[in-house]
């Protein structure tokens, strides 16, 4: 794992019950609502990045999917498999995802993308590509400009990377996605840029 991995894993280690506490979780609900409309019954979904397994792995597995969520603060995992028991939590990096090809019929991946360096997005989205399914679906959001550095995140420095929307987009188009969906959504009064798109 790498110096930046471990800034981020060991600053949500520190910050984990702050954060939720002070998150609105049903901000993006109409997302999920929307990427549940298009999986098949029973679907098998990667939550990656998961966090505290709420809102996304929670919401998910309610409506009957079977859920992996992966994440790298072992603070968030436990508060995870507390916070939803039906789904299973795994430690793993972005970075490092080890998943058969076709694995899955969806992935999720909000709120994350934008703490991986940017150098890397390509090839996570070719990684996302490969373990999803034929006629699989991919929902992720990351910022809205062009940035790179670490700021004060709840008290703790937190690594922080976009391309802007314009080259996100290439990038997963570039790897063999289709776009159902592409656009800049504010919730919870955050502006951050969201792309469904499904491998054909």
């Amino acid at each position: 794992m790498n110096e930046i991995s471990n800034l981020v894993e060991q600053g949500y280690d520190k910050i984990a019950g702050e954060y939720y506490t002070s998150r609105d979780i049903n901000k993006f609900n109409s997302e999920l609502e929307k990427f549940s409309s298009l999986l098949p019954i029973k679907a098998h979904v990667l939550d990656v990045g998961c966090g505290a397994g709420i809102p996304t792995a929670k919401f998910l597995t309610k409506k009957g999917f079977n859920v992996i969520g992966i994440d790298l603060s072992e603070k968030m995992l436990s508060m995870a498999k507390e916070n939803e028991p039906n789904a299973n939590f795994i430690k793993m990096d972005i970075n490092e995802i080890k998943f058969d090809e076709n694995t899955f019929d969806g992935v999720i991946s909000v709120y994350t993308l934008f703490h991986i360096p940017k150098k890397n997005h390509l090839s996570i989205f070719n990684k996302l590509f490969e373990i999803l399914k034929p006629g699989g679906i991919l929902l992720l959001n990351t910022g809205i400009s062009e940035s790179e550095g670490i700021s004060n995140f709840f008290g703790v420095p937190m690594f922080w990377s976009n391309y802007n929307p314009k080259t996100t987009l290439e990038l997963v188009k570039k790897v063999g996605f289709s776009i159902l969906f592409e656009g800049v959504l504010e919730r919870g009064g955050e502006y951050q840029y969201w792309i469904y798109a499904k491998k054909d």
